[in-house]
């Protein structure tokens, strides 16, 4: 779902953000808030995607920007999904210059980490080292940012392509111009005569791969996730706010090291959850209500996405329990489907005609409006109308090539869904997979999903 955090995550970010040590000791592995992850895995990425580009290359990738709000203030740093996925450091002004067929061993890549001063220690908080750099990304030749234009006038020289870096997502808006931008723009103004190619497409094919670390800082965030939803099952009972359920995911969430919520949670209590993107959490939850939580942790820029449904009084209505029962059998066959070999657009095709099923079971839609849909008619979308499935990573809504065929070691949700505003009953259910040769890993195996497991923990 939409990714915005709200404004107490970014406070409370921004506190534990402030690590203040003193001058000549930077932030190392037992300072962070993350375990530490192995520097293999970024090697490993950098590896792949040389074998990607072309002969004379060099890709250059900047870190994000610190965002502006008002005044002097400031949102907390996101870093760039990229540049971390290809060295793990999470700071600003941070650049990567690789170069895998350099002739010196040493000019292959390169990092460019901002310079840590005692002014810095004081106000922020002491930066990377360069060695702590290297242990972090795995690059042995790290230089301070303020090198890296010399550094490139001596490189470019010897290369013919230049691969950027733009936000290549179908569903990015681009108003705000990036770091990377700003580069693009001087880049081709100062070299006008090289070859640019995009990067974005190959960071997408890597992307859409996970690694297994990966896996574990994803199952990390889920676990986290759980944790939440088990507070939140003890704690919800007709009159409290939605915004009190948000408060005590956050509260789970950040008591676990989690920076907080991966995307702006929504808590949608009876005709709420029928608003895909309601992120207000502002209502009373009443009894007899049902209650939708798209909510999810992150971990060290990993993130989770679960959905869940649950009645406010802490028992389904028949009716609620037969809605509720047929999303969840939508969401089991949705796995079964979601296998090697199989195309996004068939596979939610196929779902929307089990979906049509369940919605005729519910007295929904007849026979007959499931037998005249067509391109200009959809008597299911009424009820069910986004999609069944997005990858997930280091963006909620990971990138990958566009219509790529489902492969082994892609993690995905899947999220089918059935809203009926005219009885302000909306159920969604969201579990995280990862493809697998034999079957689909689920993240999510030991969270409680069937109606008589919620409504036993509920009640106990």
């Amino acid at each position: 779902m939409r990714v915005r955090l709200p404004p107490e995550v970014f406070f409370l970010s921004v506190i534990g953000s402030l690590v203040l040590t003193p001058w000549g000791k930077a932030a190392t592995n037992s300072d962070m808030r993350y375990d530490p992850i192995d520097s293999g895995l970024f090697i490993r990425n950098r590896a792949r995607l040389a074998a990607l580009m072309d002969p004379k290359s060099i890709a250059i990738v900047h870190s994000n920007d610190v965002m502006p709000t008002n005044a002097d203030g400031t949102l907390p740093f996101k870093q760039n999904s990229d540049i971390f996925h290809l060295t793990g450091v999470d700071q600003e002004e941070t650049v990567l210059l690789f170069r895998p067929d350099a002739p010196i061993e040493k000019d292959r890549v390169i990092l460019f980490v901002r310079e840590t001063s005692e002014h810095l220690a004081i106000w922020e908080g002491a930066k990377l080292t360069k060695e702590q750099a290297t242990e972090v990304s795995g690059i042995p030749v790290v230089r301070w940012t303020d090198n890296f234009e010399a550094a490139l006038h001596t490189v470019m020289p010897q290369i013919e392509n230049v691969y950027l870096l733009t936000n290549e997502h179908l569903r990015a808006e681009t108003i705000v111009e990036t770091r990377n931008a700003r580069f693009i723009k001087r880049c081709r103004e100062m070299y006008p005569l090289h070859t640019y190619k995009r990067l974005a497409p190959l960071m997408h094919q890597l992307r859409m791969i996970k690694d297994p670390v990966e896996i574990e800082q994803l199952q990390k965030a889920v676990d986290i996730t759980e944790a939440g939803f088990r507070r939140v099952l003890g704690f919800m009972k007709p009159g409290v706010g939605e915004w009190e359920v948000e408060a005590e995911y956050l509260h789970e969430f950040i008591k676990s090291r989690s920076r907080g919520f991966a995307y702006t949670p929504i808590i949608g209590s009876g005709a709420n959850a029928n608003v895909l993107h309601y992120v207000e959490n502002s209502n009373i939850c009443k009894e007899g209500d049902l209650v939708l939580m798209d909510v999810g942790a992150e971990w060290a820029n990993w993130n989770a996405d679960m959905t869940r449904t649950i009645p406010v009084s802490g028992t389904f209505t028949p009716r609620q329990k037969d809605v509720y029962n047929a999303v969840l059998r939508v969401m089991k066959a949705a796995n079964g489907l979601l296998r090697p070999g199989m195309k996004p657009l068939d596979y939610q095709n196929a779902v929307l005609a089990i979906m049509t099923t369940e919605l005729i079971g519910l007295g929904l839609i007849t026979q007959e409006e499931a037998d005249a849909q067509g391109e200009s008619f959809s008597a299911t979308k009424k009820y069910f109308m986004h999609g069944t499935s997005h990858h997930l990573g280091l963006d909620v809504h990971d990138v990958s090539p566009p219509n790529e065929p489902f492969q082994v070691g892609m993690v995905f949700t899947i999220e089918p869904g059935i809203y009926i505003r005219e009885e302000d009953i909306g159920i969604r259910l969201e579990n995280n997979v990862v493809i697998e040769e034999e079957g689909n890993r689920d993240l999510f195996a030991n969270f409680p999903i069937e109606v008589d497991d919620i409504e036993k923990l509920m009640q106990s």
